[in-house]
């Protein structure tokens, strides 16, 4: 069936106009003059945090101006292309239509990925990310299931050329993982991740079980915002208890003979962070304190959200218990149960192809902003 490139391309550019008008590229150019000002200033270095927050600043900036610049210019170019095939015959016009057909699916893919960027408009949207997968409900199987999720979201990263950072990894006795954490650091990487978080649910047969039964196992997931040197979470000493233990690795074996894992209490709030894949005690209890922090940034703003709900008086909740299902028998699926995505090939998925799951929940969360306004 042949393309209505007109068609396409009068869609393409009327996405592209309300990218345009919720990304502002004027505001982000006085955005980009104020921080290069800023950059320059002699004395940018003399504090080292607030300087790598001003470059970092101008780096996101300039790459959001020059994402929105370049597609607008490859519609243009596309529309040219079409244009000049129209005026062309035989093969040189098949030739031109066939790389109209090949630009234009890759416009669609990168202005669908900017245009989901312009719907992580939070407070926290643009930070890194702190995860955490927890094994729940169905012993070793769950256990396994939290070490394959975590192998999700690492191959999601290296797709992206993301770094991801483990902090804390607590093995399960027989197999898989009790709990890891670990940092994302890309640009949106909370707001793009975040919608991550939830209980998810896995059917299978089992692997730990000679009989061959079916079980149903669960894992949660928890995505926090990365704290930042200018955030302002004081924590007094007095609402802390820190305990150092030995590290541990898989079934139990010592990694280490020293006393280096750290774990912290937030007695107000009853919180608890534990700590043990850097080298040294000291690295440990700083890597504590900043997710910890991170957490009670998130509470913060989950208090205030939720204080603004009730002044309104439209109390909602807000993610279900079961946010996603991977069903490995007796058929293939999964499925959010939250925007009713759904992908027939679970092997893709746990390789780390979620980009679709992620785009939906972060359109269905925009939607769910939007009606309880």
């Amino acid at each position: 069936m042949a393309i209505d490139f007109p068609a396409e391309i009068e869609q393409l550019r009327h996405t592209y106009a309300s990218v345009v008008a919720v990304t502002d590229p004027e505001a982000l150019r006085g955005r980009i003059a104020e921080l290069s000002e800023q950059a320059a200033a002699p004395d940018l270095w003399d504090d080292a945090d607030a300087a790598q927050a001003v470059t970092s600043a101008l780096a996101h900036a300039q790459a959001d101006l020059k994402r929105v610049e370049a597609l607008g210019g490859r519609i243009d170019d596309l529309e040219t292309m079409v244009e000049m095939a129209g005026e062309e015959s035989g093969a040189d016009a098949e030739e031109l239509l066939a790389e109209a057909e090949r630009d234009l699916a890759g416009v669609r893919k990168d202005l669908s990925d900017l245009e989901i960027r312009t719907l992580l408009s939070g407070e926290y949207d643009q930070r890194d990310a702190v995860v955490t997968i927890r094994s729940g409900a169905g012993g070793v199987d769950a256990a396994d299931f939290a070490e394959m999720l975590l192998r999700m979201y690492t191959r999601w990263a290296e797709r992206h050329e993301y770094p991801i950072k483990i902090l804390n990894t607590s093995y399960a006795e027989e197999a898989g993982l009790k709990s890891v954490t670990f940092e994302v650091h890309a640009p949106y990487a909370y707001g793009t991740l975040s919608v991550e978080g939830g209980t998810h649910r896995l059917v299978r047969i089992k692997p730990f079980d000679n009989q061959g039964r079916r079980q149903t196992s669960f894992a949660a997931v928890e995505v926090i915002p990365l704290i930042e040197s200018t955030d302002h979470i004081d924590i007094p000493e007095t609402d802390i208890r820190v305990d150092v233990f030995r590290s541990s690795g898989p079934g139990g074996q010592s990694v280490n003979t020293t006393d280096s894992a750290v774990r912290i209490t937030h007695l107000p709030t009853g919180l608890v962070v534990s700590m043990q894949d850097e080298k040294s005690q000291i690295q440990n209890r700083a890597a504590a304190m900043r997710v910890l922090q991170s957490r009670l940034l998130l509470l913060k703003q989950q208090e205030e959200d939720a204080k603004k709900k009730e002044l309104a008086g439209d109390v909602k909740a807000s993610w279900g218990d079961q946010m996603r299902s991977y069903v490995l028998n007796p058929y293939q699926m999964v499925k959010d149960l939250r925007t009713g995505y759904e992908v027939g090939n679970p092997d893709s998925v746990f390789d780390g192809d979620i980009d679709g799951f992620i785009d939906a929940g972060i359109r269905w969360r925009k939607q769910q902003e939007q009606a309880g306004d």
